[in-house]
């Protein structure tokens, strides 16, 4: 058995995988203070649903897979470690002169941002290699004590260590990590040709006082969890997902925590790309994540999920830029807990600011006074009140009601039902607007793609958001109210190693890069050596980051091969690179000689062992069985007698017409008039939103 879980801003997912091979879903609400306690509550949910002990239901457990936010969410409210930064001779002003760029470039009033580690925490080592590893200055070793000497007096708690061209020569970076472990005993600390062995400064200096200052808050986070699992009778393996999609020992991890920062919301584009394939075949898809507090937006291009390094902890250029390989994903601050207000000027806003699960939309009755989307889907009979969470968890439609009146309704005018209808219709426009620039800046037209819609609050508004988009089809699987929990189950071990080269096809060096190439098909080896035993099957892919002569920018090159062995190699990777540049720029430059600046091999072991992904079926008392009817409310014609269907009774491949409501106990799924579903082979629902 194995289990995975999710945290999100409002809920805890968790998606159990049984020794037969199928699934079950269970939530519970997120403890803010405490996301471990929020783990174990879903968990206990999990083992009452089967009437067995927690102790017991864990006992059977073989891997849990977790999926946090602690990390970025340490860095956002000033929680890292502080942190010392170390860097060469006379390039103190690394992360204070950043790599350029302005979102808005005449907009003076924004204030310059402040460096992840502050320049008075940032010291200048007596050293310097060039770029061809030469040593031209060798390392000052008493002034490097000296500087460790005056740290513990600074408060300093972890060190990161970012030396020129030490992705050529770590030879100071390494010697310099041996004086900390001297000088600073149990002070973790990072070195950047290790964390993100990448050309550029800032990049690699921003990433690694990233990495060194998560270290601390991390490893004790990491290592509570393994601890209280196991107080809790977990004796299995404790696997923590990345931001590449993958999923590491818990213990790893820790020693490299940058590459969980984006952990949770990586794992739903898995997920959709393996529902995409499987209801369609479709190569292209936008997979939208919907839960209580935002809305993570990724896609599926060719089969594949994109990746990015250009990984920003808050806005891009004004935030802290993490450099490192992430799922490419867009989160927004829409979801079923976001806040409706109406400004002094009249205009109403949805988001970013979210209830969250304490206190909550005004509807759960804790004392939330202000309306949310979720209390506007209780106002408009979209979800209802008594069965939400299955009925675990009541609602107050009244408390929904008087919030949503007071707060929006009379400043705007509007009736009640108007008023609850303009926050799930600005929330919409919000989302699309979100969908539109990724798709547009990536050049895929929404109308030739699947939307796939997952999350608890998905259903309230994905028929309105396929329609505006002109999406083919709407899928919404069966296991989409935990798609990221899913995505965690589906995903496999898998690890990334990066190698900083340079040559160009005009004197192309196949034996310096074919040396770089073994070093890390051999990382490669060792990891699957490590990986052995518990996983099915495991595959090595490597990577040329490669850019035409004078550009700034490399693209990301796939290699079919595992060396360049003949001048038939370098051929075949100069055309591969140019097809791949005429694919995203629309144009490619034969006259120009193609540079290669770095290599980078992903290793993927496979852990599940069956292909199929499909929930456990369960019992639906007589009475649920049957549709039953309610009024809901639609914009085109009011209040509607509605009929209201369990996800479990649909008849596979029956064509229904909207309007409907497709209740489960996770979600409630909206269809309007306009739009017709039916319920696939492997329990997905199918919606062709049609034109209104």
């Amino acid at each position: 058995m194995r289990f995975a879980t999710d945290t999100g801003g409002t809920f805890t997912d968790l998606v159990v995988e049984q020794d037969d091979g199928l699934v079950t879903m269970h939530k519970a609400a997120t403890t803010a203070e405490d996301p471990v306690q929020g783990v174990l509550d879903v968990l206990a949910v999990a083992a009452r649903a089967r009437d067995v002990d927690l102790r017991a239901f864990l006992g059977r457990g073989e891997m849990f897979i977790h999926g946090t936010t602690h990390a970025i969410n340490a860095i956002i409210t000033g929680r890292a470690a502080r942190t010392a930064l170390l860097v060469t001779a006379g390039h103190r002003d690394m992360l204070v002169f950043r790599e350029g760029g302005r979102l808005e470039p005449f907009n003076n009033t924004i204030a310059y941002p402040r460096p992840y580690a502050p320049r008075e925490l940032t010291f200048e080592i007596p050293e310097r290699v060039i770029y061809s590893g030469a040593v031209l200055e060798p390392l000052d070793e008493p002034t490097v004590r000296n500087v460790l000497a005056r740290l513990p007096a600074l408060g300093i708690e972890a060190v990161a260590v970012c030396l020129l061209w030490s992705t050529v020569n770590p030879a100071h970076e390494r010697r310099l990590g041996e004086l900390i472990e001297e000088c600073l005993p149990g002070v973790p600390y990072s070195l950047s040709h290790l964390v993100n062995p990448t050309l550029r400064e800032f990049r690699r200096a921003s990433s690694t006082a990233i990495d060194a200052s998560l270290k601390p808050i991390m490893t004790r986070y990491l290592a509570g969890l393994t601890k209280r699992l196991a107080g809790a009778g977990f004796e299995g393996r404790v696997m923590v997902l990345t931001s590449a999609g993958g999923m590491l020992d818990a213990s790893e991890l820790a020693a490299a925590p940058i590459r969980v920062i984006n952990s949770g919301p990586s794992m739903a584009p898995n997920a959709g790309r393996y529902y995409a394939q499987r209801e369609g075949k479709f190569r292209t898809a936008i997979v939208a994540d919907t839960g209580g507090t935002t809305c993570d937006i990724s896609l599926v291009r060719d089969g594949e999920v994109p990746m990015t390094r250009e990984l920003w902890i808050g806005q891009p250029f004004r935030g802290h830029l993490a450099g490192y390989p992430s799922v490419d994903v867009k989160s927004i601050g829409a979801g079923g807990g976001s806040i409706a207000h109406v400004d002094s000027a009249g205009l109403l806003h949805v988001g970013p600011q979210s209830a969250g699960s304490a206190p909550g939309p005004a509807c759960y009755g804790r004392g939330g006074l202000e309306p949310t989307v979720t209390d506007a889907a209780v106002v408009l009979g979209y979800i209802d009140a008594n069965f939400f969470l299955g009925g675990a968890m009541p609602l107050d439609r009244a408390a929904a009601r008087r919030a949503v009146e007071t707060a929006v309704a009379r400043p705007l005018g509007v009736s009640v039902e108007e008023a609850a209808w303009n926050i799930v219709n600005l929330m919409t426009e919000n989302m699309v607007q979100a969908i539109a620039d990724i798709t547009v800046s990536q050049g895929i037209d929404p109308a030739e793609a699947a939307l796939i819609g997952g999350g608890g609050a998905a259903g309230v508004n994905a028929v309105f958001i396929a329609r505006r988009l002109g999406c083919r089809l709407l899928i919404l699987p069966e296991s989409g109210a935990a798609l990221s929990a899913a995505g965690a189950m589906m995903s496999e071990i898998g690890a990334e190693y990066a190698a900083s080269v340079f040559t160009t096809t005009g004197d192309f060096q196949r034996q310096r890069i074919n040396s770089a190439l073994a070093h890390l098909r051999s990382q490669c080896e060792d990891f699957a050596r490590r990986s052995a035993g518990r996983t099915q099957e495991t595959q090595t892919s490597l990577i040329a980051e490669a850019r035409y002569e004078n550009q700034v920018w490399e693209i990301d090159t796939p290699l079919g091969f595992a060396e360049f062995s003949t001048e038939a190699s370098v051929a075949a990777f100069r055309e591969a690179f140019d097809a791949m540049h005429e694919r995203i720029f629309a144009v490619r430059d034969p006259r120009s000689n193609v540079e290669l600046v770095g290599l980078r091999a992903q290793v993927r072991s496979r852990v599940r062992a069956v292909d199929e992904f499909r929930l456990a079926p369960t019992r639906i008392a007589g009475k649920c069985a049957t549709a039953k009817v309610r009024s809901v409310y639609f914009p085109s014609g009011g209040w509607v007698s509605t009929q209201v269907h369990r996800l479990e009774t649909l008849r596979l491949h029956e064509t229904y017409a909207g309007p409907a409501i497709l209740e489960s106990p996770f979600t409630s799924i909206v269809v309007d008039p306009q739009a017709r579903f039916r319920r696939s082979a492997a329990g997905s629902i199918l919606i062709e939103a049609c034109d209104a």
